[in-house]
Order: structure tokens, then C-alpha cells, then sequence
């Protein structure tokens, strides 16, 4: 019996790093095509034989929420072509931040994001630094959650900045900064916020000294970049030499590329996860195509994943 062959698709949001993963991986992407019809329907269909193939779905869930939809299409797309194995790479994962009720009469979406994944057809997900780590056990499948520090540590590294306090625009990275800090042995802060309403912060304090210290502030997503503009001007007030930022997902809605022009950041970087709709001087991308096509390339050689996060502080 033949070897499985490995087939790598993207949907249309995603095509752009898609493209990066499967040249690193060595490979071409496979050809997909999405029929449009007149009344806003769409139809994703394999233009290729996928029958006893390894099918990878490249596609991240940003809004709008036909990016999700057409991945659960192509997945349910895969099955009835017979494919071996499907396994969705998700490089960001959309609705993670409703990933409990806190408020009455309110859906748990994450969840129900999970179960649709895995009705679709979806055997294995692939995806990087989830909002909230809980989410892994939404899913009735394995999922391989991977983490932006295999890209960040080595830049921050690179800038020897010579004295480097790591921070966090909330408490919900606490852990996060620690662990930032630890690896790189170094201190932490942490800018302890209060919001009025979803996306505006009404108060924010600085838990910490950062007086002369060059700061790196990291977290999972910027929006609306009220938050992380609203913490690096309170790091600067307080004595800082220099504020930059690190986030895996650059949602940047609203009026977050002016926020961050105008902000006091000497840099602010990201990864591909999502598509930047702009550029700016202030911004920097790096990309996840490498990670990805080694995870990839691990999960069909039955490798271990977790050798991936051995990074080296030195």
C-alpha cells in the first residue's frame, strides 16, 4: 500500500501565508477554487484527487465569519472526497475570547466553533497561541497548540537591549510575561487595567518599576489597541527608556493604526497570522510559515511537537 501523501490546501483568507508554509514544507499548495453565485453563496471544491491523502486546511477565522464557514466547507469537502486525514491549521482562531459565559444568556462560541470543526470532518488542529489555553479542551480531537516565543525570543534577543524588563498590558498575561521573563531572565510588570465597556479601558495602574528600563510589552491579540497604547504611554511616564511591543494577532479594528502611530512604541511586532490592512512605519511583521510547515512535518512523521519550545536564552 502506498505512503500517504501529504496535501496542503488554504482558504481564501489565508492564502498569502498558506503559500509561505507550503514552500517551506517543500511542497506547492494544492488547488482549491470557490464558486461565487449571485446571491452570496459560495461553493470551496478540490480541483485535484484527494482520496487516502493527509489534508492540511490552512485557514485562519477572522472576521467575516465566511472565513470560518468556508473552512468548515472544505473540511466537509475533504470527507466525502475520501481523504485520509484532515487536519485544520488554524494560524488564529477566531471567537477564542468567548470561551465562558461571563454574562447571562450569552453563548460559549469557542465551543461551539470546536464541535462544528469536528462535525465538519476536522480530525487535528493545528493553531498558535490560543486566547485562552482551556479552549484545547473544547475539542474531542488532539490539538496542537503551538507558541509565538519559538519567533519572538530569538528577535528580542537580537536587539541586546540592555536593560530589558518584560510586561503586561493586563492581568490576564501575568503568566505570560513571567514566562517571557524567566526564559530571558529578566523582571516583569504588569499594568493593572479596569474597563468600562468591551474595548474601552476606564482606568489603568502600573504594578512594578520601570524607571530606565527598556520595556517589552507581550500579549496574544491587539483590536483596537486602546489597551496596549493606553499601557506603553503609562511605562513612559514612569521613567521607561524605550516601550516596543509584541503580539501574535494584529486584529488592529477601529482606530488602532492611528493609536499606534501616535503612540510612544519604538516598535510594535507581529506575526502573519493575520493579514495587516495597512502598513506603518511602526509596525513589523515576522513570519509563522517555518513553525507551521515543521509542525506539519511532525505530525505526519509521528515526531514530538514539544522539542519545538526549547529555546535557547543563551
Amino acid at each position: 500500500m502506498p505512503e500517504p501523501i501529504v496535501s496542503i490546501f488554504a482558504g481564501r483568507a489565508t492564502e498569502y501565508l498558506a503559500r509561505k508554509i507550503a514552500s517551506s514544507y517543500h511542497t506547492t499548495l494544492g488547488k482549491a477554487v470557490v464558486t461565487n453565485f449571485s446571491d452570496g453563496e459560495f461553493q470551496p471544491s478540490f480541483e485535484e484527487n484527494i482520496r487516502g491523502r493527509d489534508v492540511f486546511l490552512i485557514q485562519s477565522t477572522f472576521p467575516p465569519a465566511e472565513n470560518l464557514l468556508e473552512l468548515l466547507m472544505l473540511a466537509d469537502a475533504a470527507r466525502r472526497a475520501s481523504a485520509r486525514t484532515i487536519t485544520a491549521v488554524m494560524p488564529y482562531f477566531g471567537f477564542a475570547r468567548q470561551d465562558r459565559k461571563d454574562k447571562p444568556r450569552v453563548t460559549i462560541a469557542a465551543k461551539l466553533i470546536a464541535n462544528l470543526l469536528i462535525t465538519s470532518g476536522v480530525q487535528r488542529i493545528i493553531t498558535i497561541d490560543l486566547h485562552a489555553d482551556q479552549i484545547q479542551g473544547f475539542f474531542d480531537v488532539p490539538v496542537d497548540h503551538v507558541y509565538a516565543s519559538n519567533i519572538f525570543l530569538p528577535y528580542i534577543q537580537s536587539l541586546k537591549l540592555p536593560n530589558l524588563t518584560m510586561a503586561s498590558p493586563d492581568t490576564g498575561g501575568t503568566r505570560r510575561a513571567a514566562t517571557y521573563a524567566k526564559m530571558l531572565e529578566t523582571g516583569f510588570v504588569i499594568c493593572y487595567k479596569q474597563r468600562a465597556k468591551p474595548n474601552v479601558v476606564e482606568e489603568m495602574a502600573l504594578i512594578g518599576d520601570v524607571k530606565g528600563r527598556d520595556v517589552v510589552l507581550i500579549d496574544d491579540i491587539i483590536d483596537t489597541a486602546g489597551s496596549i497604547t493606553k499601557a506603553a504611554e503609562l511605562i513612559m511616564d514612569n521613567g521607561a527608556n524605550s516601550v516596543r511591543a509584541f503580539c501574535t494577532h494584529p486584529i488592529f479594528s477601529g482606530s488602532a493604526y492611528e493609536r499606534i502611530e501616535n503612540s510612544p512604541f519604538t516598535e510594535v511586532v507581529v506575526t502573519d497570522t493575520i493579514p495587516l490592512k495597512k502598513e506603518s512605519s511602526k509596525i513589523k511583521v515576522l513570519s509563522t510559515a517555518d513553525l507551521f510547515a515543521e509542525v506539519i512535518r511532525r505530525v505526519e512523521n509521528y515526531e514530538s511537537i514539544s522539542s519545538l519550545f526549547k529555546v535557547s536564552t543563551k
